[in-house]
C-alpha cells in the first residue's frame, strides 16, 4: 500500500506543477486519511470526490451536499484546494468564468487513479450486490404489471419504423429457413463445457428444437443425427422444468462494488451467439442504424460527448443497472410483429438464475450481461424509448424521413446514451416510465462537462485520466500486474505526468530488464518520444535490437472428436486458416508469463 500512496504523490507532485499550485498538504492528507482508513479511501473515497466534483461543474456551483467527509475552507473542500479553487470561487463556490481546464484533469486524475484497480470486494459488497440484484428484478416485476397497451403499442410501432425493413425481415426469413448459423463463444458456461468440448456437447431443450432443430445444429449431417440416434448417443433433452438455469457471479469492477454477469448454459449461448451476430451485421450494414447504435467502435460516442461539451447541444445520459431493467416484456413488444423472431429469441432465452444467497429463480428481466443477445436487444429497446421520448417532445408522429434528421445527434452504445439536450428531459421520463434509471450521477447537460464510453470532456477539451488496474507488483513472477505496471507507466508518460513515470520506472527496473523503446516495439519497455535503446545488432537482418521481456499466453489443451471437428470448420468464419493446433488447443489464453530475449525497440 505504502508504494500506492508514494505513487500518489508523486501525480499530486506533477499536476501542482501543471497547475501552479502546491499539493504538498493534500499528500499528508492522503497518508494520514489511508493510515486510519486503508486502500478504500484511494479506491473508493477519492473516486467519490471526483464525482462531487463533476457534478458541482454540471450544477454551476459547489452545494452544500456534495464532498461530504472532507472539511470545508469557506465554499471549497480543504483538500485539493489549491485545484479546486481555479475551477471555483473560493468564497462564494459559484463555477469561475474561465475555469482552468488543466486543473479540472487534474482533480479527477488524483482522484480516479486506483478507482478500477482490480481487487476483490468485501464479503459484504458482494452480498449487496447480490442483494441489489435481486431487488432489480423485484422492480422489473412491478414494472410489467404497469405495463400498459398503449405504452406496449407505441413501443411496437417506433420499433418496426427503426427496425422493419433492414432488420426484422431479413431475420424473419433467416429463422423461418433454419438459416441461421450458430457460433459458440470463447467464454465461460453455466454446464462448465469449455472451448473445444463446446463443438462435442449434445444437450438441447424442447424449446429450442422448435426453432433450431438438434439434427441441424449439433450434428455435422443428418445421417450422422440419425446414426448417433441409432447408437444412442443422441441429443440429452431438457424440458422446460429441467432446464439448466444461468450461474450469476460477479467479475471485479471497482473496489466499491463488483460487476453481476450470469454465465449461460453452452447450448444457449450457440444459439444466441448466431442471432447475435446476424443482428449485429445488419445494423452496422444499414447506413442509418449504425449511427444510431454502436458496438464495437466507442469513438463516435466520444467525438459526440466531445461536441457536446463544447457546444452545449448534446447530452450525456448513463443508465443504472441497464442490462438488469431490460424487462422480457420490451423484447417481446420489440419483436411482437415478427412471431418467429420472437419465437425463436424466447427459445434461446434462459427463464431461470442461480443467484448466491437466493438460489434459483424465476426471471422477469430478458437477460443479465452474459448472454449474447443481451448487447444488441438492449440497444434496440434504448432507442425505440428514446425516440418514444423525441416523438412526445415534437408532438409529431416520427416517419422515416424525420428519423435522419437526428443523426448524429443521438447515439446508443452500451448503458452510453447521447440525445439532444433540448430534448433530454422528455427522453429521461420516456425512460423511466419504461422502468429503466438514469444515473443522475453520471449524466450531464446543464454545465460543459460531458463523459461517454470513457470519453471524458470539459468545454471540448479532453480531460481524461490515467487509470491503475492492478496493484504494483513486487515479484517477477506477477505477471499480469507487471503488464499492466508498464502500460501505466507509459499512459502516465504520454499524459506528461513525468515523475509518477519516473517513479513507476525504478519500480518496473527493479524486477525486469526496462529499455527504452517506441509503443510499436513488442518487448516490454519503457516509451519515449525520444530515440530508443539500442543493445545490439541483428547479424541477419541487419537492425537494432534490445534485450528484454515479452509478454506470452498459453493456449490451454482442448482435444476434439473427429465429429466435433468436422462441425467446427463448419461453423468457421471468415477466410483466414485456424491455428495449426486448434484441435488440440482452444478456449482463452491461461498462465501468461514472459519470455527473455532479443525483440526489437521499435
Amino acid at each position: 500500500m505504502k508504494s500506492h500512496v508514494v505513487l500518489l504523490g508523486k501525480v499530486l507532485t506533477d499536476v501542482g506543477i501543471w497547475c501552479n499550485a502546491s499539493t504538498s498538504l493534500d499528500y499528508e492528507t492522503v497518508k494520514t486519511r489511508v493510515e486510519h482508513e486503508g486502500f478504500s479511501f484511494l479506491t473508493i473515497t477519492l473516486p467519490s470526490f471526483a464525482k462531487d466534483f463533476e457534478r458541482s461543474l454540471e450544477l454551476g456551483k459547489i452545494d452544500s451536499t456534495l464532498f461530504q467527509g472532507f472539511r470545508r475552507s469557506a465554499s471549497l473542500p480543504a483538500f485539493l484546494q489549491g485545484l479546486t479553487s481555479q475551477v471555483f470561487d473560493r468564497s462564494a463556490g459559484t463555477l469561475l468564468d474561465n475555469p482552468s481546464i488543466e486543473a479540472i484533469r487534474s482533480v479527477r486524475q488524483v482522484c480516479y487513479l486506483f478507482q478500477k484497480i482490480e481487487l476483490p470486494c468485501s464479503e459484504n459488497r458482494i452480498k449487496a450486490a447480490f442483494d441489489k440484484y435481486i431487488e432489480c428484478e423485484q422492480s422489473v416485476a412491478r414494472f410489467d404489471e404497469s405495463f400498459s397497451s398503449q405504452q406496449k403499442a407505441d413501443f411496437v410501432r417506433i420499433s418496426n419504423l427503426l427496425f422493419a425493413w433492414d432488420v426484422f425481415v431479413p431475420l424473419d426469413r433467416k429463422i423461418q429457413g433454419s438459416s441461421v448459423v450458430p457460433k459458440h463463444g470463447p467464454g465461460a458456461t453455466a454446464d462448465r463445457i469449455k472451448a473445444n468440448a463446446k463443438f462435442d456437447q449434445r444437450t438441447w431443450t424442447d424449446r429450442l428444437e422448435e426453432f433450431f432443430p438438434a439434427g441441424e445444429f449439433l450434428f455435422t449431417s443428418h445421417r450422422h443425427y440419425l446414426n448417433s440416434l441409432d447408437d444412442g448417443v443422441g441429443p440429452n433433452w431438457l424440458e422446460p422444468g429441467t432446464e439448466i438455469p444461468v450461474k450469476v457471479i460477479t467479475v471485479p469492477k471497482t473496489l466499491k462494488t463488483p460487476r453481476i454477469i450470469a454465465i449461460e448454459p453452452t447450448h444457449m449461448q450457440y444459439v444466441q451467439q448466431g442471432l447475435m451476430e446476424f443482428i449485429v451485421n445488419r445494423i452496422e450494414r444499414d447506413k442509418c442504424l449504425t449511427q444510431f447504435i454502436g458496438f464495437r467502435d466507442q469513438e463516435v460516442n466520444r467525438l459526440l460527448a466531445e461536441k457536446g461539451s463544447s457546444n452545449g447541444q448534446l447530452a450525456t445520459l448513463d443508465l443504472s443497472e441497464a442490462s438488469d431493467r431490460v424487462s422480457n416484456l420490451h423484447v417481446m413488444a420489440l419483436f411482437d410483429s415478427w412471431p418467429w423472431i420472437s419465437g425463436a429469441v424466447q427459445a434461446c432465452r434462459s427463464t431461470k438464475a442461480d443467484v448466491p444467497g437466493y438460489g434459483i429463480i424465476p426471471l422477469s428481466k430478458f437477460a443479465s450481461m452474459g448472454s449474447a443477445l443481451t448487447f444488441p436487444v438492449e440497444a434496440m429497446v434504448f432507442l425505440t424509448i428514446i425516440f418514444l421520448g423525441i416523438e412526445k417532445e415534437l408532438r409529431v408522429p416520427l416517419t422515416r424521413k424525420l428519423l435522419k434528421e437526428f443523426l448524429g445527434k443521438v447515439r446508443v452504445y452500451g448503458d452510453d446514451i447521447i440525445v439532444p439536450v433540448h430534448m433530454v428531459e422528455s427522453v429521461i421520463h420516456e425512460l423511466e416510465s419504461f422502468g429503466l434509471r438514469v444515473n443522475g450521477h453520471k449524466s450531464f447537460w446543464n454545465g460543459k462537462f460531458r463523459e461517454s464510453c470513457g470519453g471524458d470532456f470539459y468545454d471540448g477539451f479532453d480531460v481524461n485520466s490515467v487509470k491503475a488496474r492492478h496493484i504494483l507488483p513486487t515479484s517477477r513472477q506477477h505477471v499480469e500486474e507487471i503488464t499492466s505496471v508498464v502500460s501505466l507507466r507509459n499512459q502516465l508518460y504520454e499524459a506528461g505526468l513525468w515523475r509518477s513515470a519516473n517513479y513507476l520506472d525504478d519500480t518496473i527496473g527493479r524486477l525486469i530488464p526496462f529499455p527504452s523503446v517506441h509503443r510499436d516495439s513488442p518487448c516490454m519497455g519503457r516509451w519515449t518520444f525520444h530515440d530508443y535503446e539500442s543493445h545490439r545488432m541483428c547479424p541477419n537482418l541487419q537492425r537494432d535490437l534490445v534485450r528484454g521481456y515479452r509478454r506470452m499466453d498459453r493456449t490451454p489443451k482442448s482435444m476434439i472428436s473427429g465429429h466435433g471437428a468436422l462441425l467446427k470448420f463448419f461453423l468457421k468464419r471468415g477466410f483466414e486458416p485456424l491455428d495449426k493446433d486448434h484441435l488440440e488447443r482452444a478456449g482463452r489464453p491461461r498462465s501468461p508469463y514472459m519470455k527473455l530475449g532479443w525483440y526489437t525497440p521499435y
